[in-house]
C-alpha cells in the first residue's frame, strides 16, 4: 500500500504541476497525501516539520549562495547589455544562413558563462524571431533551438559549467565542476551536433514544402524593470561582453586545479568538524568565480547603469523562487524516501544493473527528473536519498567518482523536459507557441539526444574509465 501511495502521489504531482500549480504548495500537499495513504497519518505533522522542512532547509543552506550569485550575475549580464551584445555579435558573424546554429551558439555561450537559462530565453527570443522571419524559417522551431543551446550540453555535459546541475553532485562524490572533462565534451558534441543537424533538417524540410515563418500574432515577452540599463548599453563591444563569461570559467578552473589543491586546508576541519574541504572546494570555486565576475561587471560598466539598485534587487529576488521550488521538491523526496514503500523502489533501482552502478544511477536520476519535471530537483532528490549508496557501489566497482558525477548530471538532463516541466512551459510561453506546435522538436533535442549522449558516456566510461 505504501508503494501504491507513492505512485498515486507522484502521478498527482505531475498532473497538477502540468496545469501550472506551484510546487511550493504541491510538494507538501502531495507528500502529506503519500503519508496519509501509507497509513502513517498519526505522524503527519512531525513528518512535515522535521522530515520535509528539515530536507528543504538543508538544501537551502547548502546551495542558496550558488542560486543567489547565479541569478545576480545573469541579471547583471542582461541589464548591462552584455547578453544582448554577445547575441548580436554572433548574428553579425554567422548571418541568417544558419539560423539554427546562430541561435544555439548564442544561447550556449550565455548559459555556459553562467547566465540563467530563463534570462537567456528572454534575451534571445526577440533576436531568434527576427532571424527566423528573415530566413523565412518556421517559428515553431525556435523553442527547439533555444532549448538545445540552453537546456542540454551547457547545463549538464561541458566541464566547468557553473549550472546548478553541475554543482549538486560535488559534495556527494567529492568532485568538482570539471569532473570527467573528456567524456563531458564528447557528450556535449553529440548533443550539439545531432541537435543542430536535426533542427536544420526540419528547416530544409519545411522549405521544400513551401512552409515559411507562418502567420503569428507576435507578443513581446513581458519583462520587468526594463529601465534598469542605459540605452547605450546595447553598443557594448562583443569582446568586452565576453570578459565576465571568461572570468567565470577561467577563475573556476584556476581555483579548482591551481589554488585550492596547493593549499593546506586541514585547519578548516580542525575548527569545523562537519566540513570536509575536499568536498567543498569545487563549490567554493564556482561561488568565488561568479562573485568576481559580478563585481567586475558592476565596476567596469559603472557609467552604464541607470538603476543598479534595481538590477541587483531583481537578480537577488530572482533566485528565491527557483531555489525554493527545488528545495520543496527535495523536501517531498525526503518524505517519500522515509516511507516503507520507497525501500522497494530503491532496491529495484539499485538492482537494475548490479554489475554496473552507472546504469543504475542513470535510471534513478532520469526517473526522478522526469517525475519532478526538473533536472536539479530530480538530481537533488536522487542524491539525497541514494548518493551514499552510489558512492559505495562506485568504490567497490573501482569506478572513478568523477564518472559518477558526469553520468548523474547528464542523466538528470534527459527526462526533465517532459510536458509538465516548468522550463518547457516557460519557454513556450515566451515564444507564444503551444505544446502542439513545438513540443515535439523540444523533446527531440532535450530528451532523445541527451539520452543518446548518456548511453555513449556510459559505454565509454565502462570500457575506458573516466577521462
Amino acid at each position: 500500500m505504501s508503494t501504491l501511495a507513492i505512485v498515486i502521489s507522484l502521478m498527482l504531482l505531475i498532473f497538477f504541476a502540468y496545469r501550472g500549480i506551484s510546487v511550493l504548495l504541491l510538494a507538501p500537499l502531495m507528500a502529506a497525501l503519500a503519508v496519509t495513504l501509507s497509513g502513517d497519518v498519526a505522524f503527519l505533522l512531525p513528518i512535515y516539520t522535521d522530515t520535509f522542512m528539515g530536507a528543504l532547509g538543508d538544501y537551502v543552506i547548502q546551495f542558496f549562495p550558488l542560486f543567489l550569485l547565479g541569478a545576480l550575475f545573469g541579471q547583471l549580464m542582461a541589464d548591462s547589455g552584455a547578453a544582448q551584445a554577445i547575441a548580436n555579435g554572433i548574428v553579425n558573424k554567422l548571418g541568417t544562413q544558419h539560423v539554427v546554429l546562430t541561435v544555439v551558439i548564442a544561447c550556449a555561450i550565455l548559459t555556459y558563462g553562467g547566465v540563467s537559462l530563463f534570462v537567456v530565453a528572454f534575451a534571445i527570443y526577440p533576436i531568434s524571431r527576427e532571424l527566423f522571419r528573415r530566413a523565412n524559417a518556421p517559428k515553431r522551431l525556435i523553442p527547439g533551438a533555444i532549448a538545445l543551446g540552453s537546456f542540454t550540453f551547457t547545463m549538464t555535459a561541458l566541464p566547468g559549467t557553473p549550472a546548478i546541475q553541475n554543482a549538486i553532485p560535488i559534495p556527494y562524490f567529492e568532485t568538482n565542476s570539471f569532473a570527467a572533462p573528456g567524456l563531458g565534451i564528447i557528450a556535449g558534441l553529440i548533443m550539439l551536433g545531432l541537435g543542430t543537424t536535426y533542427l536544420q533538417s526540419r528547416v530544409k524540410q519545411a522549405a521544400a514544402k513551401g512552409e515559411g515563418y507562418g502567420h503569428h500574432t507576435e507578443r513581446e515577452a513581458e519583462q520587468t524593470d526594463t529601465d534598469n540599463t542605459d540605452a547605450s548599453a546595447t553598443s557594448m563591444p562583443m569582446a568586452i561582453a565576453l570578459i565576465p563569461l571568461a572570468m567565470v570559467i577561467g577563475l573556476n578552473a584556476l581555483l579548482t586545479y591551481g589554488v585550492f589543491p596547493s593549499l593546506d586546508l586541514s585547519f578548516i576541519s580542525d575548527e569545523f568538524e562537519d566540513v570536509s574541504p575536499s568536498g567543498q572546494t569545487g563549490l567554493w570555486s564556482i561561488l568565488i568565480a561568479l562573485l568576481s565576475a559580478s563585481a567586475w561587471l558592476i565596476i567596469s560598466q559603472w557609467k552604464r547603469w541607470a538603476n543598479l539598485k534595481g538590477t541587483v534587487n531583481n537578480g537577488c529576488f530572482g533566485s528565491l523562487l527557483p531555489i525554493f521550488n527545488t528545495a520543496s521538491e527535495v523536501g517531498y523526496g525526503a518524505v517519500i524516501a522515509s516511507l516503507a514503500g520507497f525501500a522497494l523502489i530503491r532496491d529495484a533501482v539499485l538492482n537494475v544493473s548490479p554489475g554496473n552502478p552507472l546504469i543504475s544511477e542513470a535510471m534513478a536520476m532520469s526517473v526522478l527528473a522526469g517525475i519532478t519535471g526538473s533536472s536539479s530537483g530530480g538530481l537533488s532528490i536522487a542524491l539525497e536519498t541514494l548518493g551514499s549508496e552510489y558512492l559505495t557501489m562506485a568504490q567497490e566497482a573501482g569506478i572513478d567518482p568523477e564518472l559518477m558525477h558526469r553520468v548523474a548530471t547528464i542523466s538528470a538532463g534527459g527526462m526533465d523536459t517532459l510536458p509538465h516541466s516548468g522550463a518547457v512551459i516557460t519557454l513556450l510561453t515566451i515564444c507564444g507557441l503551444t505544446h502542439r506546435q513545438s513540443y515535439g522538436h523540444v523533446a527531440m533535442v532535450t530528451i532523445v539526444l541527451p539520452i543518446t549522449a548518456l548511453i555513449s558516456v556510459i559505454t565509454l566510461g565502462t570500457l575506458f574509465g573516466s577521462f
